[in-house]
């Protein structure tokens, strides 16, 4: 839990050319954007100030978490995300899931490329793309300012 950072003129633009919108307006349309990737968002509450967005709730895996996360914070104006979601059925036997990293795209950067900064092997940019889809459709198509989720590599 706690503050990612995002680039706030980066992203997808959901909010249309005015930035009069209400922040209710705001968060209903973070929310229907998140939902779009099939997240379900039944517990999960958007809350809008200016270029921050808190999320709260809670989701069923880490890897879902992570996925909303980024989904919020790559918005065009949103530059903050306060994460307070918690994941519902964490692991009992097993040892809970490391926290995914994040990686803030640079001009320049490719899949390959954060993969060989990252695991020190380009092949692996598979796991970057399987990691932040349905959000990438092509690990082709990343831009600038756009935050990724880093898994840990399985051993």
């Amino acid at each position: 839990m706690g503050l990612i950072s995002f680039i706030k003129n980066a992203g997808t633009k959901i909010f249309g050319k005015s930035e009069e919108k209400k922040e209710q307006e705001k968060a209903a349309l973070i929310e229907a954007h998140i939902k779009k990737f099939g997240f379900d968002t039944s517990d999960i509450r958007v809350k809008v100030d200016d270029d921050k967005v808190t999320l709260t709730g809670s989701v069923d895996t880490m890897e879902n978490k992570n996925k909303i996360i980024v989904t919020a914070g790559n918005i065009e104006g949103i530059s903050v995300v306060d994460d307070w979601i918690v994941v519902k059925y964490p692991p009992v036997v097993a040892p809970p899931e490391p926290e995914k990293q994040f990686y803030t795209v640079k001009k320049g950067d490719y899949l390959s490329k954060i993969a060989k900064e990252v695991y020190g092997n380009a092949n692996k940019y598979d796991v970057i793309f399987e990691a932040n889809k349905p959000m990438l459709k092509d690990p082709n198509l990343i831009y600038p300012g756009q935050v990724l989720v880093i898994p840990p590599l399985e051993k």
